[in-house]
């Protein structure tokens, strides 16, 4: 009998490796495989995963949280980019990871379900050196794993009608390091939280609820009805002690400052600053049931 448990999984593979075994040969390419797998089996085990199967050059695991997840990610590019033994003409063999978290249905030491299809797609979205994961994901990490996450495309998943925002995580230390760094340190726009005020809704987003999206679909966190509203419309996402509202709409996102200033986002990012009113689709009027109002404190 079937339980179905939320969990992170995680799918590594090595890329290229038919070309590997068109240029070194079957044996040296089946080592150098051999070796990756183990170390992505070492890295899963070290960080509280499990590894559910191998797959030729393929490794798919499953994690209790999500942090647990990235540090073993980061671990497996860390071991196999820098082996002395993993390189084939001088280059260092590369591996892609894609992680999603969510419900899983696990049976006979196997897992199943629309997560585990997700979190391959992620993989097959990746490029060598990359770590690709879900919005969902990124909601379930730390603070300072979230911070080194950067929204970077969307793409459609096999019977899901939305495309799903997809995140690359920074793991490299340069890119961790400088990203850590931009967070503010002065008073200059280092928010904290954000006030939403919708008809008679009050909505926060801060460090414990850090994503908000909004749209016509009833599986928004904010439901907003409207001919020039997209399902998905857009989403508003705590970063770096900014807040970041994110288009993903086909008429766009309009935000009016307290100052009159007016700004207009689609299919893009805006950072939101100190108080106004959001407009989904057209402009936000004072008398509009539309009209959305924020506050950054």
């Amino acid at each position: 009998m079937g339980e179905d448990i939320e969990l992170a999984v995680l799918f590594a593979d090595v890329v290229g490796s038919t070309r590997l075994y068109e240029r070194m040969g079957d044996q040296r390419a089946r080592d150098m495989v051999s070796l990756c797998i183990e170390l992505m089996r070492n890295a899963t085990e070290q960080h509280t995963g499990t590894v559910v199967k191998t797959m030729g050059d393929e490794v798919m695991a499953t994690f209790p949280s999500a942090d647990d997840a990235l540090n073993a990610a980061t671990q497996m590019q860390k071991q196999i980019m820098g082996h002395t033994q993993l390189r084939a003409d001088g280059q260092p063999v590369a591996i892609r990871i894609g992680c999603h978290f969510g419900p899983v249905m696990t049976e006979r030491q196997d897992i199943f379900g629309v997560t585990v299809h997700t979190a391959n797609r992620m993989t097959s979205q990746a490029k060598a050196g990359q770590i690709i994961i879900t919005e969902a994901t990124v909601g379930r990490l730390s603070p300072q794993w979230r911070s080194a996450c950067r929204l970077i495309d969307n793409a459609p998943i096999k019977g899901q009608g939305n495309e799903v925002p997809l995140y690359e995580v920074l793991w490299q230390a340069d890119d961790v390091t400088s990203m850590v760094r931009a967070v503010p340190l002065a008073a200059d726009h280092a928010y904290a939280r954000l006030m939403l005020w919708w008809l008679d809704r009050e909505l926060v987003v801060d460090e414990q609820h850090a994503i908000l999206t909004i749209g016509r679909a009833d599986e928004n966190d904010l439901v907003v009805k409207g001919s020039l509203i997209s399902r998905l419309h857009a989403r508003i996402e705590f970063t770096r002690h900014k807040f970041m509202l994110i288009d993903h709409s086909t008429n766009g996102t309009f935000v009016r400052a307290a100052n009159g200033e007016e700004s207009f986002v689609r299919r893009d990012t805006l950072q939101l600053k100190g108080s106004g009113t959001i407009g989904l689709g057209r402009l936000p009027e004072a008398d509009s049931a539309q009209t959305i109002r924020f506050l950054c404190q």
